[in-house]
């Protein structure tokens, strides 16, 4: 049985593919950031259905709780799978010019730098170049990266190209080396990224302009994660694949 990490596990789309993953027979170590309930509520889930989990608290963006976070992960055995899924959007939607340079700064902390450590670690760890047996790496973008999201969120949109970026980059650095990396692009999701943003109506108020008008759901996200994780994506390396309803 394999190990896999996710970030951002506690709730929303990290919840549900840390689910996902457990259910494939996976242990899974989630990364959370504060919720300690939605976290704990998760790894409860999991054990009830005969699963294992670990929940660590820690910021993506602060190396030392990435270290962490991979350390119990080495715990409970081999690292075979990274989920980077940790994300901000910022403080409340916007035009860029309107945006402060703390909020756009904890964006690319968490969205950019959070992932570039937590792959970094994945590398370190799962490479046959460091005598590892292999694995794989799926980054969380979004299908912001290619709409820009203006007059909401630009920065949170450069933030998700940029992992989109790495991930090409970095999946030609590895592809020899066992690993794949690929990410996955959400597009309108019902969680509570909209409310915390002020917009709880967000997904019901945007989904007309969704060719399948409606917003998704988190597991419809975790099944497309759960795929690039598997031996059924082999070949798969440097994609990103969008899960949007078209959007």
């Amino acid at each position: 049985m394999g190990v896999v990490i996710v970030t951002g596990g506690g709730r929303g789309i990290g919840a549900a593919v840390a689910r996902q993953v457990a259910g494939d027979g996976s242990a899974v170590v989630i990364g959370y950031a504060g919720d300690h309930e939605a976290a704990r509520g998760v790894v409860a889930d999991i054990e009830s259905a005969g699963g294992v989990a670990h929940a660590v608290a820690g910021d993506v963006a602060e190396e030392k709780d990435v270290l962490r976070l991979f350390a119990a992960a080495a715990e409970l055995g081999t690292l075979s799978g990274v989920v980077c899924n940790a994300g901000v959007t910022g403080n409340s939607p916007g035009r860029l010019d309107e945006q402060d340079v703390a909020t756009v700064r904890r964006v690319l902390d968490v969205n950019v730098l959070g992932v570039f450590l937590c792959d970094r670690e994945a590398v370190r760890r799962m490479s046959t170049r460091y005598g590892g047996a292999g694995g794989a790496i799926v980054n969380i973008s979004s299908t912001a990266a290619g709409r820009g999201s203006p007059g909401e969120w630009v920065h949170y949109a450069a933030s998700k190209a940029a992992v989109e970026s790495m991930t090409y980059g970095l999946a030609q650095e590895v592809a020899a080396e066992g690993i794949r990396v690929n990410a996955v692009a959400p597009g309108l999701v019902v969680t509570d990224l909209h409310a915390a943003a002020g917009m709880p109506n967000r997904p019901a108020e945007r989904a007309p302009v969704i060719p399948m008008k409606r917003a998704g759901q988190p597991e419809e996200i975790a099944e497309g994660v759960a795929w690039l994780l598997s031996p059924a994506a082999s070949f798969v390396t440097g994609a990103t694949l969008p899960i949007s309803g078209g959007y």
